[in-house]
């Protein structure tokens, strides 16, 4: 925050009211010396006084916080920030639905294939065919925890710790 910028701004609205410091001061039963201070930077007003400046003047309290008028290159910018700001959040949301539907896929069709050793599978099994029953299985198992947690209230906090530490990125 600049103050001498926002000084200034004041300066500048004050001066468009044709408006002496000591009339402001009487306005705002403030001494024309704390108008001044205001004025030159030194100070700046309390928020309160910032709220009514703002209603006396017909300003926005963002306009005084950047210490000049808000025009059409600041509300394209804002605009655009916004746009951009969406699009990476969009992003990100379906990569995470992309991410969730494999893991979908890849869960069913290990949940598909522990049923059918179950069920067709030889009666006499080695350790081989065991443990791959076993992995599908867990597989299957671990997909289904994956999917709870992510449909979970846990699941944003989760995304913003990956978007944190750079994880999501392709």
């Amino acid at each position: 925050m600049d103050q001498q910028k926002i000084g200034s701004f004041l300066k500048g609205l004050r001066q468009e009211k044709k408006l002496t410091q000591d009339q402001l001061a009487e306005h705002l039963s403030v001494s024309r010396r704390t108008v001044s201070r205001w004025e030159t930077g030194s100070n700046l007003p309390d928020l309160s006084v910032l709220v009514e400046l703002a209603d006396f003047y017909n300003v926005d309290l963002t306009e005084i916080f950047h210490g000049e008028r808000r025009n059409e290159t600041m509300d394209a910018e804002l605009k655009d920030t916004l746009l951009q700001a969406a699009d990476y959040t969009r992003s990100i949301k379906e990569k995470i639905i992309r991410r969730m539907h494999l893991l979908f896929i890849v869960g069913c069709i290990s949940f598909i294939f522990y049923l059918s050793v179950l069920f067709f599978g030889p009666e006499q099994t080695s350790a081989f065919f065991d443990f791959i029953k076993g992995m599908s299985l867990g597989i299957a198992f671990g997909m289904v925890v994956v999917g709870t947690i992510m449909t979970s209230k846990y699941a944003d906090k989760i995304v913003e710790w990956k978007v944190k530490h750079n994880i999501l990125s392709e």
